[in-house]
């Protein structure tokens, strides 16, 4: 059974963020790049403004998600200028197969339509691309984008 739990821990998202840079980009990080990590969390990723769903097969944690909530300067597509990053989509090798990562990135997009957010934002691999694409997201320069997020 899959149950998908939220939380606001920032040490929960920084551990997360361990298991991406281990596993998607295939490095063991050193001390150096978690300390940048851990500074860059401290300074750019307040309380409030971020949250993140962890996922648990059977009560061992299997995946993760999380958004951050900002604000850029309003423009015609996003008078508001209030605007969502996904970031930390993980799901471990074997979980792969069973939608995880499918309900995860649902509850994000979700959350941040809740708060208002106009554009949604996310970095991905090539691998992920693919299920973002099902959602409607599209290719930028290094980045894909949720336009129009209202629409949904």
């Amino acid at each position: 059974m899959i149950e998908i739990k939220r939380t606001t821990s920032l040490h929960e998202l920084m551990r997360w963020r361990h298991e991406v840079i281990m596993n998607v980009f295939g490095i063991c990080p050193d001390v150096e790049l978690l300390e940048a990590n851990k500074r860059y969390y401290k300074k750019h990723i307040l309380d409030g403004s971020h949250i993140a769903f962890v996922a648990l097969a059977d009560g061992v944690e299997c995946g993760c998600g999380a958004v951050c909530f900002s604000e850029e300067l309003p423009s015609p597509d996003n008078p508001s200028g209030r605007c969502a990053y996904l970031m930390n989509i993980y799901v471990c090798r074997e979980y792969r197969d069973v939608g995880i990562a499918h309900q995860i990135v649902k509850r994000l997009i979700d959350e941040s339509l809740k708060r208002g957010c106009n554009k949604i934002y996310l970095e991905t691999t090539a691998d992920g691309r693919p299920i973002y694409e099902s959602f409607g997201f599209h290719n930028m320069q290094d980045m894909m984008r949720y336009d129009d997020a209202r629409s949904l």
